[in-house]
Formats: structure tokens, sequence, C-alpha cells
């Protein structure tokens, strides 16, 4: 299926919107990556641990907003929008969504 940023897909033709699809993903951050982003934070450099950890969940959104398109019988999703949030008491939490245009493209 392909998911695209945009409103439109080069050489496909729109034949029917389907519907706004999301896709949802909420992961804890453990304490091993807090305590070495924390040295991170002080001594400079990349936090590769959060870094994996966000593109999981990034990875994990995408399918299951593939996923919920199809089951509504889309072929493609455009315009398709990320966010991304820190939750919970402690920011322990975080989250990633993703929505977008489920179509059916010819």
């Amino acid at each position: 299926m392909i998911v695209t940023t945009t409103n439109a897909i080069e050489g496909k033709k729109v034949q029917d919107y389907k519907g706004i699809v999301f896709g949802e993903v909420v992961t804890g951050i453990n304490m091993f990556k807090d305590i070495g982003a924390g040295l991170r934070n002080v001594f400079g450099g990349r936090s590769k641990g959060y870094e994996d950890e966000l593109k999981v969940a990034r990875e994990e959104a995408i399918e299951e907003m593939k996923e919920r398109a199809a089951q509504i019988g889309a072929t493609a999703i455009i315009g398709m929008k990320m966010d991304y949030e820190i939750l919970g008491a402690d920011n322990g939490m975080m989250m990633v969504t993703c929505s977008g245009t489920a179509v059916i493209v010819e």
C-alpha cells in the first residue's frame, strides 16, 4: 500500500475517498535508556536507545494505519501526518500517532 504525505500520487487517479485512518502507538521508555539519555544530555551526543524506540514506534503506527485502511477497502493513504507526544506523570511514555486519508487509486 502506498502511503504518502502528498495529496496525490503521481500517475494514479483517486477513484474514491474512504475516510480518515489513524495509527497510534504508546510505548514506555525504560530506565536504562533514561540513564543513557541523561548522560548524553550532560556530555552531548545522540541517544541511540531513544532513536531506536522512536523508529520502532513510528513503523508500528504506520503499519496499524495501513491495516485500518485495508480493512475499509483502501489501496493507498494520502496526506499522511505524524505526531509525537511525551505522556505520563513522569514523562515515561511516548505516543506516536499518524493519520491520513484512505483512498482507492486506479
